[in-house]
């Protein structure tokens, strides 16, 4: 396929990114593979750069709205890049069928978590259990997400809003610190072992924040729960395909 029409896909990535807050960049890999025709692993490391770029491009409309706490997203986001950044090392060496499989799961899982939709905010009153869980549970996110490749929002939120307290506007916002801070962290454990095409993984990462951008602007424009339900159930079909495939022995 051509690289136009593979920044055409990565725009609509950055779209679904944009209008859902999340969710969006699951696809990443599979158009990285299957689109632009990378290996599995240069996959992985090229959507960890376009995740975390993107991610970081999103902080700036949610830090001017005063979305962001920075010192909760911190103590996430630390806990996750030393995750993260195992987990790309670990990923560079572990087979590639075996990461695709784990990839494919995680689209499972969100795109259940995107269908069954926001659940209510629930308060907490243990400050010192919820830091110590922060850091458990952004050392588990990190590492999964470091090893396949994708940003991990549908975990990262509701770890902000029921651990960190936040209420879901600052969750969604703060979360784009952590997602930008572990996936740069497991783009240089993969870096270690896993060498990009730097010019096609900067032209799909343009093309990402153009759709981010754009999606920003569409959001409260379409309702969120149908634009949700609809990629939800793209998502977990892409999922099942992707697990299929890895689960058929190769000829």
């Amino acid at each position: 396929m051509t690289f136009a029409a593979v920044s055409v896909l990565s725009v609509l990535v950055g779209v679904a990114l944009g209008a859902l807050g999340g969710g969006g960049s699951i696809l990443m890999v599979p158009i990285l593979i299957y689109a632009a025709g990378l290996e599995p692993k240069q996959a992985i490391a090229t959507s960890l750069l376009v995740v975390g770029a993107t991610s970081a491009a999103g902080l700036v409309t949610h830090a001017r709205a005063g979305r962001i706490r920075w010192r909760t997203g911190t103590l996430f986001g630390v806990s996750g890049m030393i995750g993260a950044f195992a987990g790309g090392i670990l990923g560079g060496h572990l087979p590639a069928r075996l990461l695709l499989a784990g990839f494919a799961l995680m689209m499972i899982a969100t795109s259940v978590a995107m269908l069954r939709g926001r659940r209510p905010e629930r308060a907490h009153t243990r400050d010192d259990v919820a830091g110590v869980r922060a850091l458990t549970d952004g050392l588990v996110v990190g590492l999964a997400t470091g090893m396949v490749g994708a940003g991990g929002g549908f975990l990262v939120v509701p770890a902000l809003a029921l651990l960190g307290g936040l209420p879901m506007a600052a969750a969604v916002g703060t979360s784009l610190l952590v997602i930008a801070m572990k996936s740069f962290a497991g783009l240089a454990g993969y870096l270690t072992s896993v060498s990009i095409a730097w010019d096609l993984a900067i032209g799909v990462t343009a093309a990402a924040i153009l759709g981010s951008v754009l999606g920003g602007r569409l959001a409260g424009r379409i309702p969120e729960a149908r634009l949700r339900r609809v990629f939800g159930w793209f998502v977990l079909a892409m999922g099942a395909f992707v697990l299929l495939e890895q689960a058929v022995p190769a000829s």
